[in-house]
């Protein structure tokens, strides 16, 4: 919990992996999204009244385009870096595919439906896209490059656009070379203030970098650069990536991630002043400019205290729509779950995808973020498999690029529950399976315990009272530029014309 209740909050202001995160206010509210990668729905939408307290609105994606494409768990691939601004009544977010290029959605209404993604500017190695609306109505978006995909990296590039904001007009423009002294420079994000151009940029990479501002009166530069954000002698890693807004009472505040490996990136809040027309950010211990993150502060000023709120977590599944913390691997299938009017939500057992070597070829895992360092899942399901199937499977599953889970599978004599754990399921690795026993009905409650450091603990019970652990302890790892994930999952290893299904009463995460 961040809010302290004594008008002081701590950092992270959300312990989840919420990377990349952009923030614009609309009078009394601020709206974030951050970067979902291939998790489906993407652009997942927060809201909050003091910077503090978040929940999930929305999201601005239900697919992600291509659509074939994204069919399948493409890690690490999908939505990176967003940015989020509204203007002329409406709430734009880019974001760029590294494979595809630069996409835009829009709304009026940010927890409601968004418009179909419009591809902005095509190519490959596009990132991390903001747009810029100047007073005398030239539209422009600034990007960063995707080494991996475009051969280069390090530069930042402005190009104009039509005032829709729907497509580049230009070639763009070199306007920053970071190699010298600021390597990895990506992420920025364009601001007026005080007739000076701002680009607030991350520098120095994700685990270790440093927050770069660059301003210049012309918004081609050639561009001043200044540090005003780093570790220092805090426990924050590479503070940097993020967004300035301000309060209507006049506050200026930065938000920005810090890596915690397999909890992902999450996402911290800072105090910030302009000193000679410089943002400094945190707090700034020897005057020279550069601040250090703090670790509680008072509470941003925006006139009224509002009531602690966090993330969606727990889902009792009674709604007609699964809860907002969701998402799939890929684009989902509607055969893949639906919601019910009995008040549990059903999986229908899906094939492994052809030539798939374990869960991470899978696209119908219904996941969600590690919510802390420490908590506690339990689930309670009902698994009804087709009789004429065998090694249909469901369970509750901590997914990365480690994964564990347990399950009740179909055997010819019955349900058995195991404990799979594998290693390295992006090379293929096979899992590791014990055998725990056989259910003797066709409920179970499953249960995994995650402590401090992503020690995992999987356990199991018939009634619900008596957990016996499955396994000795497995140690949670990120996924492809994700934390790790918790979540369920039904599979089957035929292909038929029915499958079995798995009724899931509840998921529930205490603290």
């Amino acid at each position: 919990m961040s809010d302290l209740g004594n008008g002081t909050f701590q950092n992270p202001v959300l312990d989840a992996d919420y990377s990349d995160p952009d923030v614009c206010r609309v009078g009394d509210d601020f709206y974030m999204t951050s970067s979902s990668f291939n998790a489906i729905p993407g652009l997942q939408i927060l809201h909050s009244k003091d910077l503090v307290n978040w929940k999930i609105i929305g999201y601005a994606i239900d697919r992600l385009p291509p659509y074939d494409h994204f069919s399948k768990p493409q890690h690490g691939n999908g939505v990176w870096a967003p940015s989020i601004r509204y203007h002329k009544g409406e709430f734009f977010i880019y974001w760029g595919d590294p494979d595809f290029g630069i996409y835009m959605v829009k709304t009026k209404n940010p927890a409601g439906r968004w418009e179909a993604p419009v591809l902005v500017m095509e190519g490959k190695g596009l990132i991390d896209s903001c747009p810029f609306w100047d007073e005398d109505g030239q539209a422009y978006m600034v990007h960063g490059w995707a080494g991996s995909r475009a051969g280069i990296k390090s530069i930042l590039s402005l190009n104009r656009m039509n005032p829709e904001g729907t497509k580049v007009l230009d070639e763009g423009v070199m306007v920053f070379d970071g190699h010298d002294a600021h390597p990895t420079v990506e992420g920025p994000k364009l601001y007026k203030r005080n007739g000076y151009y701002y680009i607030f940029a991350p520098a120095g990479g994700v685990a270790t970098g440093w927050q770069l501002i660059l301003r210049s009166k012309n918004i081609y530069g050639p561009y001043e650069e200044k540090i005003v954000l780093e570790q220092g002698k805090t426990p924050v890693n590479g503070p940097h990536q993020g967004a300035w807004v301000d309060t209507k009472s006049g506050e200026d505040w930065f938000l920005h991630f810090q890596d915690k490996e397999a909890y992902g990136r999450v996402m911290h809040l800072q105090p910030m002043k302009w000193v000679n027309d410089w943002p400094v950010m945190g707090e700034d211990p020897d005057g020279d400019g550069k601040g250090h993150p703090v670790m509680t502060y008072k509470k941003p000023n925006v006139g009224k205290s509002y009531a602690v709120v966090t993330p969606q977590e727990s889902d009792e599944f009674t709604s007609p729509t699964l809860g907002l913390q969701w998402q799939w691997h890929a684009n989902p299938k509607a055969t893949w779950a639906f919601t019910t009017n009995k008040g549990n939500l059903r999986l229908f057992t899906d094939q492994m995808p052809q030539g798939g070597k374990n869960l991470w070829d899978v696209p119908n895992l219904l996941l969600q973020k590690f919510p802390g360092e420490a908590f506690t899942v339990t689930t309670k399901l009902k698994f009804t498999p087709n009789p004429k199937l065998e090694n249909e499977r469901t369970g509750l599953v901590v997914m990365g690029l480690d994964y564990g889970f347990v399950s009740v599978v179909s055997k010819k004599d019955g349900l058995y529950l195991t404990y799979n754990t594998t290693q390295k399921a992006d090379k293929g690795t096979a899992e590791k399976e014990q055998i725990l026993g056989k259910l003797s009905g066709s409920e179970v409650h499953f249960r995994v315990q995650v402590s401090k450091g992503g020690q995992c603990q999987f356990s199991y019970s018939e009634e619900g009272q008596n957990f016996k652990d499955a396994g000795g302890p497995f140690t949670a790892t990120v996924g492809k530029w994700i934390g790790a994930k918790v979540g369920i999952f039904a599979l089957r290893e035929e292909k038929t014309n029915d499958s079995g299904y798995a009724d899931f009463d509840w998921f529930r995460i205490t603290k």
